[in-house]
């Protein structure tokens, strides 16, 4: 274990092995940081938090943080950190709230880029990148190997699916179905993250089932509720399609709309 002098670690955080905690930085009260984890210079850390084996919080990072919403009035929540996280420069990640079950929830190998926010009561999945200030608001759910690039912003209580990506930029306030992209303001989708299926590999004959589905469900003029119950029935044997049509059958918000579909698609 490696405490360089300047830090200020509270007696009550519980460090595990190989734990390095850099110059200046804050380890507040009931934090737990498992094996080989890495503090960098002037970062904070506050708990109720845990943070998992290997996982590395670089300069000026502030991880567990109160929820930034008005409702909360000082009740317990806390902040859940996988294995093998990395949150670059200036970094956010606030506490839950009752209202959310008082969890923020990360998996494990992640990537959130210098800037980037996760909000109270996100849930973040396993393989995810958050690029340069990425955020999302609160309760918002990330499934696993999503992309959200620089400067993009997901609106609260909406979900971005297994592979999806939200582009550069974006701003969705709807969800975005898996395997996915999503554009611009008021983002809509552009078909299929075909970059983001191939590095997860999802084999050509689904990628071009998925294809096929994604035509049949917003391309070809007919409500949402028929053209699922239509693609369940017509790729009942591909997971992935049945994941993609479960997923928008799930939606609270609705699910943002693809470019050049000509209807509503209620």
């Amino acid at each position: 274990m490696a405490i360089h002098p300047s830090a200020v670690v509270d007696p009550g955080a519980e460090l595990g092995n190989d734990v390095e905690i850099g110059p200046f930085a804050v380890v507040g009260p009931g934090v737990i940081l498992h094996d080989g984890v890495w503090i960098g210079p002037q970062a904070v850390v506050m708990g109720p938090s845990e943070i998992g084996a290997g996982s590395r919080i670089f300069s000026f990072a502030a991880i567990g943080g109160d929820p930034q919403d008005l409702k909360y009035r000082g009740e317990p929540s806390r902040v859940i950190i996988g294995e093998r996280n990395t949150f670059r420069e200036g970094c956010t990640v606030n506490r839950g709230t009752v209202g959310g079950g008082g969890v923020t929830r990360i998996g494990s190998d992640n990537l959130f880029m210098a800037g980037s926010h996760v909000a109270h009561d996100g849930q973040v999945g396993n393989h995810c990148v958050f690029a340069n200030y990425a955020a999302i608001a609160g309760h918002v759910v990330v499934h696993d190997r999503a992309i959200l690039g620089g400067f993009s912003g997901v609106h609260q209580h909406s979900r971005v699916g297994r592979c999806a990506m939200v582009s550069g930029g974006a701003m969705a306030a709807l969800d975005v179905p898996p395997f996915t992209i999503a554009q611009g303001d008021r983002a809509r989708l552009y078909g299929l993250n075909l970059v983001g299926l191939r590095r997860a590999g999802i084999s050509g004959a689904v990628q071009q089932a998925l294809k096929q589905a994604y035509r049949e469900i917003f391309h070809q003029g007919q409500p949402f509720r028929i053209a699922l119950e239509q693609a369940r029935e017509a790729w009942a044997d591909v997971p992935e399609v049945i994941e993609l049509v479960e997923f928008m059958e799930r939606s609270g918000r609705g699910v943002c709309r693809s470019v050049g579909a000509e209807h509503p698609q209620e």
